[in-house]
Order: C-alpha cells, then structure tokens, then sequence
C-alpha cells in the first residue's frame, strides 16, 4: 500500500512539472493583405541631393576587425516575427508591381521587435521608388532571399517617383539588410541617355546618365548592418549612406561593367563610424568613395576592380568646405582599375583631409596607383584659385605589385598655395605590367618623408615642412 502512494505521489509531480514548464507561445497573425491597400508614404520628401543636418548623438556598434562577432547573415527569420511580403499580396513575377505588398509588410514589421520583412527565395519581385521610414521597433532586419529590382529603365519608371532614387531607408536605428538574394538594378538603359560623356573603349566617348536613380540610400540612420547580398547594375550609385552613424558592410558583392557611368560601389558622406569589410566590388566608377563630412572609416579586406579604385572625394567643389578625416584601407587588392588610392579636390574649396593610412594594398595592373589630384576638374573651363582643401597626414606602406605604364605610379599635384604636408612613404613598391616606365613619380608642393627606399624612387618628395603652410584657414574644427 506504501509503494502504491509513493508512485501516485511521483506521478503527480511529474505532471504538474510539465505544466509548470510548459512555455507560453503565440504567433502573429499575417493574414494575406488585398492589393489595394491604402498607403501614406512619409511626409518628408527626401532627395539625394540635401544636405542633412549632423547626426544626433546615438550609441553606435562599430565594428573595429572583420571578426566582428555581431548581427551575421544568419537571420531572425525562425524566431516568428516573420513578415512574408507573399503573404501582403506580392506576386514575384518579375512583371507585377509588387510595392503596396512591401510597404504593406514593412508597416507591420516596423512596430515589432526583432521583426523580419522577407522577400522570399525563387521570386523576383519588381517594387517602384519607396521610403522605408523609421522609427521602427530595435532590431528590423529586411532580408532579400529572391531577386528585388525596380522597373526596366527610364520609360517605365513611374512619373510620379523620384528618379533620383529607388530603395529609400530612412531614420532607422539598429536596422539589418541583409539576404542570399540579389538586388538587381537594371541599369542597362539608364546608362545609354544622352546625357553626360562618359569614357568607352578604344578611346571613344559614349553617353551616361542624367538623373539616373541611385540604387539604395540610407539616410539618417544609425547602427546599421548590410551583409551578404549581391548588388548589381545599377542605373548610378550602388549603396549610399548619408547622415548616419555605426555602419556595418560585410560580405557584399557588388558588381556592373566597367564602362558603366558613375555606378560608384559605396559612397558615404556625412557619416561617421564605418567598418567595409570582406566584400568583392567591380563597376564603372569608383569602387569605394568617401565624400565630404565623413570620419572614423575602416576599409579592410576588400577585392576592388575593374574600377576607378578607392577615392576620398572629390572635395571642395562650389567652394565648399569640406572635412574629412580618420580614414583607414588595408589588406586590400586593387586589380584593373584607372586609380588605386586616390585623393581629389577641386580648387577653390576649404576644409581638410587628415589622418589617412593606406596600409597593405596590393596593385594588379593599375593606373595611378597612389595619386593626390587637387586640380580636379569636370571641365575644361577650371582655373587655379587661392584657396583649397588642405591634404596632410597621409601614410602609404606596403603597397606593391604592378601598374600600367601609361600614367606614372605616383602623382603628388598639390594645391599652389597649400602644400600637401606630412605624406609618408614606406615599402612602397610598383613595377611596370608590361613594357617599362614612361614617366618618373610626379610631385607639387608636397612634403614628407620616405622611411625605405621607394620604387620607383619618388625623389620629387620635398623634406621636411614649407616655410609657409597657410593651413589654420582651412582646417576643420
């Protein structure tokens, strides 16, 4: 009779366990959405080309190596916050206009926490210019499995959309974009407008673009991630950040052939705190470039070209003012490319680039490969001014490999009357590709100091400071 009570005792216990530890769960409901869903976009209109004010004080994750153990591409997509645009109505096939679905989507993502917009594997879908605005719940992560593009060209984008622009981030914090999928941006067409000569083959001059949309644009967001995605064609620039703050690229490729016109990969300006990391990127413009306003940028582990290289600037043009500093690329290939690292700034500006280290980059056949340009010019009709942006604290070392014979490996063209000063060289070694060097390194009004022998020798670099430097006017405060 003892034995019976002790092993109903027990067996109560381990039933009333189970209850205990029995977790609640719930699910959202995502019932399929109409196409004709009432949508109020933003009502700032955002252009690419404002201004935006400095960026409010955030608290920024930033990413100091390539290591970096944070958000990955492995998505929240298993945790049920689960927002399927399929599900919001979108078709993805390729033709159907499938942007209510994804506004639609995004809605109801923004107000979850750690809620995740899915564009499915195996679709394509099509979604005209939008405005993904903020603030949203910590967390979002917008995750391309498929294919996502925009309309086919300047005669079938809609003519009530920007045609400045396509995908749209805006004021978001703690944001991740990120996929296996491939944003395509069918550029063909946007490329062949008669607009702006740009360079063809065999010397000849083709037609670009004219307000041709860039491709995706973050703006005045903070603490973003985007991994993992192919990024390919776009009608301009590729990915844009402006006015944001902690920025995390990773694993991208991002591609478009190398005659078409002003597909800059990245470009970044007025932002502070970015890590480019471990990506692949060939285009017809610059691979990476680093415009007015920006700081605290790490570049390291990138493959870049065919291309125009990696470029601070251009700086300074309308006589603008423009501050840049704290720019590191390292452990870096560029391969085929018109420039390898390169400065420019156009005369008549103000401000200044400071603290710039290139450091481990290797050279496959490249044309200038290190080059400061402070007469950068669009047109024929440029001419000298007084003022300019003042380039100092610039380190080379361990650059090596090849370049093409037709330009001199180095080219120093400073400002007349502010010198380009504290320019260090070390273990700095270019070769010709083929053939032999036309041209010996070239230099104007720069200063500093080789600290090993350079090949080839750069002996136009002047010692030492000039007697006047005529910076404090320009420098950034």
């Amino acid at each position: 009779m003892e034995i019976l009570r002790l092993l109903w005792v027990t067996i109560m216990l381990l039933f009333f366990s189970h209850l205990i530890n029995v977790e609640g769960r719930h699910h959202l409901s995502k019932k399929p959405k109409s196409k004709n869903i009432s949508y109020v976009p933003s009502p700032v209109d955002v252009h690419v080309d404002e201004q935006p004010p400095a960026a409010s004080p955030v608290s920024t994750i930033v990413p100091s190596d390539p290591s970096y153990g944070g958000p990955t591409g492995s998505t929240n997509s298993d945790s049920g916050c689960v927002f399927d645009v399929t599900e919001y109505g979108a078709i993805g096939d390729g033709s159907t206009d499938d942007t209510d679905a994804f506004r639609a989507a995004w809605k109801e993502a923004c107000q979850v926490e750690s809620a995740v917009v899915l564009a499915p594997a195996d679709h394509v879908f099509m979604i005209t210019s939008t405005i993904f605005s903020g603030p949203c719940k910590p967390g979002l992560e917008f995750q391309v499995n498929g294919i996502l593009m925009p309309p086919d060209g300047p005669d079938c984008w809609p003519k009530k959309d920007s045609n400045k622009q396509w995908l749209v981030f805006y004021r978001l914090d703690n944001m991740t974009f990120t996929g296996t999928g491939t944003i395509e941006g069918n550029g063909e067409k946007w490329w062949e407008l008669p607009c702006k000569p740009h360079r063809g083959p065999n010397g000849s001059t083709l037609p670009g673009p004219c307000d041709s949309p860039a491709m995706i644009r973050f703006f005045m967001s903070s603490n973003l991630v985007v991994r993992g995605l192919r990024i390919q064609n776009s009608p301009m620039f590729h990915m844009k950040f402006d006015g944001c703050e902690g920025v995390l690229i990773d694993q991208l490729s991002i591609s478009s052939p190398k005659l078409s016109p002003n597909t800059d990969g990245i470009h970044i300006e007025n932002t502070k705190s970015v890590g480019i990391y471990n990506s692949v990127i060939a285009n017809g413009d610059d691979c990476i470039s680093i415009g007015p306003g920006s700081s605290n940028v790490d570049i390291e582990a990138v493959t870049c070209g065919p291309s125009h290289g990696i470029s601070i600037g251009s700086l300074g043009v309308h006589h603008s003012q423009a501050c840049v500093s704290n720019i590191t690329v390292r452990n870096t290939i560029i391969r085929e490319s018109d420039n390898g690292v390169r400065i420019k700034t156009w005369q008549g500006g103000s401000g200044s680039v400071t603290g710039l280290s290139f450091d481990t980059i290797q050279m496959e056949n490249v044309r200038n490969c290190i080059i400061i340009d402070q007469y950068y010019c669009m047109t024929k009709g440029c001419q000298n001014e007084t003022s300019a942006v003042c380039v100092k604290d610039i380190s080379y070392r361990n650059i090596k490999g090849t370049y093409d014979v037709r330009s001199a490996p180095i080219h120093f063209a400073c400002s007349d009357t502010i010198a380009c000063t504290n320019i260090t060289m070390s273990e700095v070694e270019l070769l010709p590709h083929e053939g032999e060097l036309v041209d010996d390194p070239f230099c104007w009004n720069a200063y500093g100091i080789q600290q090993t022998l350079t090949i080839p020798p750069i002996d136009c670099l002047q010692d030492g400071m000039p007697q006047s430097i005529g910076e404090d006017a320009y420098t950034c405060s």
